[in-house]
């Protein structure tokens, strides 16, 4: 029997996805994948999450957010909007959030601006962070010690840093999202020895797809784009520089998953013991 996983984050609403998206969701499902957390990321893109998770209940549910990259579109329109998707169930986290001073497509100030009024949105949700931050690493983190003791929980998605990095996330008690750059022998190398730092309630796995498709993934597809099915080759990496089975690596990403979301547990449960 496949161990269920959970796909912490999918772009799904990605117009790669626009043609065959029932049948990538077949696919994951044969590879074990039961839910799905469809990453909002702009103003459109978090309106586009939460109609696909309006479209396929139970398997699909979604974040609402503006990525750095996009921090130029967040009005006070854009506020009122996030905030409204909140409201709806479906929705399971603020962001996709935070700072990419990597590519700054926006200003830093426009950046710091839109990061923090996210931030107040969870606070005022008690919705968890849906966090990511790429060559921003201080002002992340004194950004992040504004709302220190008042935010529910974070994951900082996609992890890609460094040990000091890694280290200053799980000090504040933070989730670490892990995708198949794990997989890249070229820049993810050094994640392979970084995993076995991670505790198993604060780790879940991601594809991030249609981006970051695994390159040690076997046959290769005949295109790059990344899909939910390609999780299960990302946990099994994981697995062995954890020095664990597949199946545990599973089964505790899923339950910390399901957990950090408040997802519910669509596993069959035994009827023994009442």
């Amino acid at each position: 029997m496949i161990s269920p996983l959970i796909d912490i984050g999918a772009n799904l609403g990605h117009e790669s996805f626009g043609d065959d998206l029932d049948t990538v969701l077949e696919r994951a499902k044969a590879h074990g994948v039961v839910q799905l957390i469809v990453t909002g990321a702009s103003r459109e893109g978090s309106q586009r999450a939460l109609q696909l998770a309006q479209q396929y209940p139970g398997l699909l549910y979604a974040t609402a957010g503006v990525h750095p990259h996009h921090a130029v579109e967040y009005t006070d329109e854009a506020d009122a909007e996030l905030r409204a998707l909140h409201r709806h169930t479906e929705v399971k986290a603020v962001g996709e959030c935070g700072l990419d001073y990597h590519r700054n497509y926006s200003p830093r100030p426009a950046q710091h601006k839109a990061f923090e009024r996210q931030l107040q949105i969870a606070v005022d949700s008690g919705k968890p962070l849906f966090l990511h931050q790429r060559d921003a690493h201080a002002d992340f983190l004194a950004i992040m010690k504004q709302v220190e003791g008042r935010i529910s929980r974070a994951i900082v998605h996609c992890f890609t840093g460094e040990k000091q990095e890694l280290f200053d996330y799980l000090d504040r008690d933070w989730y670490i999202g892990i995708t198949g750059w794990l997989c890249d022998e070229r820049r993810g190398q050094h994640l392979r020895e970084l995993v076995k730092s991670i505790p198993a309630e604060r780790l879940m796995i991601e594809t991030d797809c249609p981006y970051l498709l695994p390159r040690n993934v076997h046959p290769k597809p005949s295109h790059r784009r990344n899909e939910p099915m390609y999780l299960a080759h990302i946990c099994a990496e994981l697995a062995r520089d954890r020095g664990e089975a597949a199946a545990e690596t599973a089964q505790a990403s899923t339950r910390t998953a399901r957990q950090f979301f408040a997802l519910p547990d669509i596993e069959p449960r035994s009827e023994e013991g009442g």
